[in-house]
C-alpha cells in the first residue's frame, strides 16, 4: 500500500460557513455545533450525489451526511436528478456557501472540470466519490470499489455457472454496459469481457443479436445511457423479438448493476420466461432490494454487493485526515488516470452475493432488513 503525502491548506482565518441562499428541493443543509475532531468552519463540506432514482445513490448521501454531522462537521447534501447543468449549478451554490471539501459522484466525469477549477480558486479539496472526474487537475483524491473486479466477479460468475471451459457450445449469451457516460462503466465491463470474449471468439458463447463489442475499448456501442431500467428493458424487448423467434432462447445476460437488471427480468418476464431450470442466468450490481428479493425468488442469479457503508466511512476519513492536514489514506497510485493527471485513490473490495448468503451478507449485517426482500 502506497500513501499520497500531501498537506491541504484549508479555509483561511476569518473565512466562516455562509448558509446556503437557496438550494434545490432535493437537497438539504445542515450543521452541527457538537464538536468533534472535524468541527469548525474548516469542515464545510459539500456533498454531490447524481441522482435519487437508484436506491444506492440515496444510502450513499444520507449515510456520510450523518457521519460527517455526528463529527460537528457542516454539510450540504444535493442531487443532481442526472442533470449536468443542475450538478454544476449545486457545486457552484456549495463553494459560494463556505463548502471547503466537495464530495463529488459526477454525473458526467467530462463536464466538471470549469467548476471545480472555480473551486480550486477558492481552496477546496475534492474527492471524487465512486465515479472518476475526467479531464481535469482539480481532482485531488477517489474512492471506489475496484470497478474492473466488479466485472471480472460477474465474468468469473458466469464462466463457472456454465461451466464454459468445458462446455462446447453455442450458449447464448445477451451482454450489457452501463452508461457511457459513467467512467465506471468501462471498467465494469472490461473486468466481465476479459474473462468471456475469449468464449465468444471460439464460439462456446454465441450473441444472436450481434450485440457483442470486438473489444474491450468498444463497450459504449452497446452501453445504456443514464442506468435506466426501462432503456434496459426496451433493449431487452428488442433483442428477443428480432433474435429469438422460432423457440430459440437467451441462456446469459451480462448485466452490468441491479438498474439495467431490473428492466432486463421485465423484458424476459412479458417475453414468458419464468424462474426454473432454463431460465437464463443473468448478473448484476449493488445489492438493490428489489434485486434482492429477484434473486430470492430465482429471476436474478447474483449481485455484485458493494458495501457502500464501507465507502462512506473512508471518505469520511479521508476528510479527517484533509481537515487535521495529515497524509491522506490511500492504496492505488496507478490506475485512474483522468486524462491529466493518476489520481491517488483508495479502491474498497467487492464481493458476490447468490441467493444462500442474502441472510449472511445482507441481513446480518444490516444492509438491509429482512422484511425489505420478503423475509
Amino acid at each position: 500500500m502506497s500513501k499520497t503525502k500531501k498537506i491541504l491548506a484549508l479555509a483561511a482565518a476569518g473565512v466562516f460557513a455562509l448558509t446556503l441562499a437557496s438550494c434545490s428541493s432535493s437537497g438539504s443543509t445542515s450543521g452541527s455545533s457538537d464538536g468533534g475532531a472535524a468541527a469548525g468552519a474548516d469542515c464545510n463540506v459539500g456533498i454531490s450525489m447524481p441522482t435519487r432514482s437508484l436506491e444506492r445513490w440515496i444510502n450513499d448521501g444520507d449515510q456520510l451526511k450523518k457521519l460527517l454531522e455526528d463529527a460537528g462537521c457542516t454539510v450540504d447534501l444535493q442531487y443532481a436528478d442526472n442533470k449536468t447543468d443542475q450538478q454544476i449549478s449545486q457545486i457552484q451554490n456549495q463553494v459560494a456557501g463556505g463548502s471547503k471539501i466537495l464530495v463529488v459522484a459526477a454525473v458526467d466525469g467530462k463536464v466538471l472540470a470549469p467548476v471545480l477549477a472555480e473551486a480550486k480558486k477558492q481552496d477546496a479539496t475534492v474527492i471524487a466519490y465512486d465515479r472518476l472526474i475526467n479531464g481535469t487537475p482539480d481532482v485531488d483524491y477517489y474512492a471506489t470499489f475496484d470497478n474492473y473486479k466488479v466485472g471480472q466477479l460477474q465474468g468469473e460468475f458466469i464462466e463457472k455457472e456454465l461451466d464454459l471451459a468445458n462446455a462446447t457450445g453455442p450458449i447464448n449469451l445477451e451482454p450489457f454496459a452501463g452508461s457511457p457516460d459513467d467512467n465506471n462503466a468501462k471498467f465494469f465491463f472490461s473486468g466481465a469481457w476479459d474473462v468471456l470474449l475469449p468464449y465468444v471468439e471460439s464460439g462456446v458463447l454465441v450473441v444472436p443479436s450481434g450485440q457483442s463489442p470486438a473489444s474491450d475499448d468498444d463497450w459504449a456501442s452497446i452501453g445504456i445511457q443514464g442506468w435506466a431500467s426501462d432503456k434496459a428493458q426496451s433493449e431487452m424487448d428488442n433483442r428477443l423479438s428480432s433474435f429469438y423467434t422460432g423457440g430459440d432462447k437467451v441462456d446469459v445476460v451480462l448485466s452490468p448493476n441491479d438498474s439495467l437488471a431490473i428492466g432486463i427480468e421485465a423484458s424476459l418476464k412479458s417475453a414468458g420466461y419464468a424462474p426454473g431450470a432454463d431460465y437464463p442466468v443473468i448478473t448484476g450490481q449493488d445489492a438493490d432490494k428489489a434485486n434482492v428479493k429477484a434473486i430470492l425468488d430465482g429471476e436474478q442469479s447474483m449481485t455484485v454487493w458493494k458495501d457502500t457503508r464501507t465507502l462512506g466511512k473512508q471518505v469520511f476519513d479521508m476528510i479527517q485526515e484533509i481537515v487535521a492536514g495529515d497524509d491522506v489514506t490511500v492504496n492505488d497510485t496507478e490506475t485512474y488516470d483522468n486524462g491529466d493527471h493518476v489520481v491517488p485513490s483508495y479502491l474498497l473490495d467487492p464481493e458476490v452475493v447468490v441467493k444462500d448468503d442474502v441472510q449472511s451478507k445482507l441481513i446480518d449485517s444490516g444492509f438491509i432488513k429482512a422484511s425489505d426482500v420478503g423475509l
